[in-house]
């Protein structure tokens, strides 16, 4: 039996997901963060080093890493499913926002976020000009791709669009990129909304309604 370590408004509902969507058995514990940090309790540290979530549990393999989780359970159980055969045109596709999502997007949100939370009041620092202006290009990105696929690897849902979510989802609840003038990521997370996986991933992570959809508050730490 695969066991999710599972905190509270955080990446790990990926992996959720991702078992939801392969129809897979698992077993869910769920954490809570500290109320007064808003950070992940003490006891993670004794599931992995890193003390924070996800963490995969799978007989004597406990691995860590959301994207790792994720590559580690469609290698072991996918059947093929959620991802691109590597001679397929889309599989650079796929590959590559399934680490964007990561490597580049998260990265950038969460420096733009510490430097917002940091700066003084009415401080115009050309460092935080240049953050914003890295950030939009990031997103911007994602907008243009979505205008000429209908998921990240082309027509089919992938694993690259549970990668993907996060950062435009449950993220909000900390620093909301807004979307306003993004019409093809809102159209994308109405269609990833309507998936009956995601549907019973999201309330199992914990959400009363949908995070992609739904209008996010800032929070103290992450």
């Amino acid at each position: 039996m695969l066991i999710v370590h599972h905190l509270k408004v955080s990446q790990s509902e990926r992996i959720i997901w991702l078992l939801e969507e392969l129809e897979l058995p698992y077993e869910l514990r769920v954490y809570e963060r500290d109320p007064v940090t808003q950070l992940a309790p003490t006891e993670l540290r004794s599931v992995h080093p890193l003390g924070s979530a996800p963490v995969l549990r799978d007989g004597e393999i406990v691995i860590a890493e959301s994207g790792a989780i994720i590559e580690y359970v469609l290698a072991r159980y996918g059947n093929g499913h959620l991802t691109i055969p590597v001679n397929s045109p889309q599989f650079p596709d796929y590959l590559y926002w399934f680490h964007y999502a990561n490597g580049s997007l998260m990265a950038q949100i969460g420096v733009n976020w510490i430097a917002t939370m940091t700066a003084t009041p009415g401080n115009s620092s050309p460092l935080l000009s240049s953050l914003s202006e890295r950030l939009e290009r990031r997103i911007q990105i994602v907008e243009d791709h979505l205008e000429k696929a209908t998921y990240f690897a082309g027509t089919e849902f992938t694993a690259a669009d549970i990668m993907m979510h996060f950062p435009f989802g449950t993220m909000k609840m900390f620093y909301n990129v807004g979307l306003d003038n993004r019409p093809n990521i809102k159209a994308w997370l109405a269609r990833i909304s309507e998936r009956a996986g995601y549907q019973r991933a999201m309330k199992a992570a914990g959400h009363d309604k949908d995070p992609a959809l739904s209008f996010g508050t800032t929070r103290s730490a992450f």
